[in-house]
């Protein structure tokens, strides 16, 4: 029964976490200008939600690693704060359904003083 349990875990916890290539499309790369309108700093990964205004007057939510991982290469919930003006480098969504909000994955995040920060080692 306990080996049992311990499977189910592993497999509900294989299932729960995503692959790049199933959710965003590598063919499909994508600049985003905007605003931060909220940073959600939890696991499984990291969102920063973006008010675009060069690319479809839309809100978009950039999905960035984990928190773990960006604080290894010294990112923290505070690196940048809502109201910072951004431009992103990532893939958009294969679904590109935008109901509430357009999701993208953000590869890198260039700040108005020419800083990149890198959100995710590679696709």
């Amino acid at each position: 029964m306990k080996t049992l349990l311990i499977c189910l875990f592993f497999s509900f916890s294989a299932l729960s976490h995503h692959s790049f290539s199933v959710e965003y499309d590598d063919a499909n790369p994508i600049d985003l200008e905007g605003e931060i309108t909220s940073i959600e700093w939890i696991n499984p990964h990291t969102f920063i939600h973006i008010k675009v205004t060069n690319h479809s007057e839309k809100n978009w939510a950039i999905e960035g690693g984990t928190p773990n991982s960006l604080m290894r290469k010294g990112l923290t919930k505070d690196t940048i704060k809502v109201g910072t003006e951004i431009i992103v480098r990532g893939y958009q969504s294969k679904d590109k359904v935008c109901n509430p909000e357009c999701k993208a994955s953000g590869r890198d995040i260039t700040l108005q003083n020419g800083k990149k920060l890198f959100q995710k080692v590679s696709k």
